[in-house]
């Protein structure tokens, strides 16, 4: 019971500092990782696809320019209508729906396909979170997931933000998700299949310190890292994360060229 009671206590938090910033001022820079990953489980038209813990509709909005029948649930409501902002303005036809990915409100072996980039993954109870994606997702379907690994840039953020605002961070290990051996042990026992390829998402931005004022500003676990930390820490902060990003740029300019590592994984079911 103590230990249902410390998730879920993360998980107001961690919805709280999802709602503090405007992630899809964020999000949208990565809609490439959806495209990618409906080309890698080799999406088919007509396909049921549920997108779990969808943000703001990357991977959404990739199935349903592949004609797929979509529903994309998140947690975090405003997260979500930007979802359904951009998919009415491509003329996507999508269901949105407020849903928890710990408990998702659909009957087994629903969907044809689920998917999650840079979702799923922060689920406080990764084992529920994992048996649900698994429980909606027919027999022989897919389950298609990108997930930042520990060793890549944002992995390392969130390890900072953990050393310096541990009651700020959003969730414990959330990038063990990025991680073969993790993977085969909440899904191995399941399903039929995991393959996993290592990619990269190049984040563009201006400079170092520019990536950091639009990741302080609308990312939800450094927007709440900063606002738990007193001005001297947030200082601190800001120090080491300028030193990850300068070590990590492979910019010959003054702008910021970086590469952050993640799975995209397919998983068959059996």
């Amino acid at each position: 019971m103590a230990a249902h009671a410390d998730l879920e206590a993360v998980k107001s938090r961690q919805r709280a500092a999802w709602a503090a910033g405007n992630y899809s001022l964020v999000g949208t820079t990565l809609q490439i990782v959806g495209e990618s990953l409906c080309e890698a489980i080799d999406l088919r038209a007509g396909s049921l696809v549920l997108d779990v813990a969808a943000g703001n509709g990357n991977a959404t909005l990739a199935a349903a320019r592949r004609w797929c029948d979509v529903v994309s649930t998140d947690y975090v409501a405003a997260v979500l209508e930007s979802g359904r902002l951009r998919a009415r303005a491509e003329e996507q036809i999508v269901k949105f729906q407020e849903a928890d990915a710990e408990r998702l409100p659909f009957a087994d072996e629903t969907f044809d396909v689920v998917v999650s980039t840079f979702g799923v993954m922060f689920a406080p109870d990764q084992e529920r979170a994992a048996g649900e994606l698994v429980r909606v997702c027919k027999p022989r379907g897919t389950i298609g997931l990108a997930n930042w690994t520990p060793e890549s840039v944002i992995g390392r953020v969130l390890a900072l933000i953990d050393e310096h605002a541990p009651h700020a961070a959003s969730v414990v290990l959330a990038t063990s998700w990025g991680t073969r051996a993790r993977l085969d042990e909440l899904f191995g026992e399941t399903t039929h299949r995991i393959g996993v390829q290592r990619r990269e998402f190049v984040f563009r931005y201006r400079s170092p310190m520019h990536w950091i004022e639009v990741f302080r500003t609308y990312y939800g676990p450094l927007t709440a890292a900063f606002g738990a930390l007193a001005p001297d820490a947030q200082a601190a902060l800001t120090r080491e994360l300028l030193d990850l990003l300068e070590e990590r740029n492979r910019s010959r300019d003054r702008s910021l060229v970086l590469p952050s590592e993640y799975l995209e994984v397919e998983i068959r079911m059996r």
